[in-house]
């Protein structure tokens, strides 16, 4: 599992698989590519998958700005050193940020566009207060795990949680959640005071497909309606029990969605 310089940042990514078309996956803000997991392996029996941490999150490089237009040049700059085309580009939340801005603004390197959990607005002003709360007590305290129970019920759907079958997969992911140090700061101010794209939406041609939990809270199914309205020819699909990490909690609906839009 390498490296890769880039001129501005070290990015850590996993390539597996081999195929003629490449796969991009691009991770929520406090995780990294492993909460791709179970896409990762089933797609790379047939496709080249990359999947790579955002800088200051996972194992890449901690160094800033951390701005999604910084972001979005990063996986730019990686699938130009990378693969040197356009790929299929998959991205959840802070990884969909990062998608509308790499689409909008350098459409030659993506061939299609998953969108999951995401939104193409500006926080809004009734979330700010909360995560600015929270980002403060981890820059004080200097861990996230103090407030991982609070933050595990926005990143997760209520009824996914309240599920018994789940606890072992709650445990681990709460652990990988807690795993955050401080550093992360930096990455959640990238995120929460990011700028809107409303206006750049018509500018993605490539086919595009969003996907939202009818649970999420983070980033709630209106603000994917908006989005599939803004990009032409765009689709949207709803899964039934999933939050703000689909792939996560139904990884098997989300792996026949992608399976279904790329044999398209």
């Amino acid at each position: 599992m390498p490296y890769l310089s880039l001129p501005s940042i070290n990015l850590f990514y996993e390539e597996v698989g081999t195929g003629p078309e490449t796969l991009v996956f691009s991770h929520g803000l406090l995780w990294s590519h492993k909460m791709f997991d179970a896409q990762v392996a089933e797609f790379a029996k047939t496709y080249r998958v990359i999947a790579y941490d955002h800088r200051g999150q996972g194992k890449s490089e901690v160094k800033g700005p951390y701005d999604m237009d910084t972001v979005a040049e990063d996986a730019a700059d990686l699938i130009r050193a990378l693969v040197g085309g356009p790929v299929h580009f998959i991205g959840l939340s802070m990884g969909g940020f990062t998608g509308m801005r790499l689409a909008a603004r350098h459409p030659e390197l993506v061939k299609s566009l998953v969108l999951l959990e995401t939104s193409a607005n500006a926080e809004p002003q009734e979330n700010l207060s909360q995560y600015k709360l929270l980002n403060g007590l981890v820059r004080w305290i200097g861990i996230i795990s103090p407030i991982a129970n609070k933050v595990m019920k926005i990143m997760f759907a209520k009824s996914w949680l309240a599920d018994a079958a789940h606890v072992d997969s709650i445990r681990h992911w709460k652990k990988e959640l807690s795993s955050n140090k401080k550093s992360i700061v930096g990455p959640v101010e990238g995120v929460i005071y990011r700028k809107g794209v409303e206006a750049e939406l018509s500018k993605i041609t490539c086919p595009t497909l969003v996907i939202v939990g009818d649970e999420d809270v983070a980033t709630t199914p209106q603000k994917a309606a908006f989005i599939q309205q803004g990009i032409a020819g765009a689709k949207l699909e709803t899964i039934v029990g999933a939050g703000h990490s689909s792939c996560i909690e139904k990884p098997q609906e989300v792996n026949k969605l992608l399976r279904d839009w790329l044999a398209k």
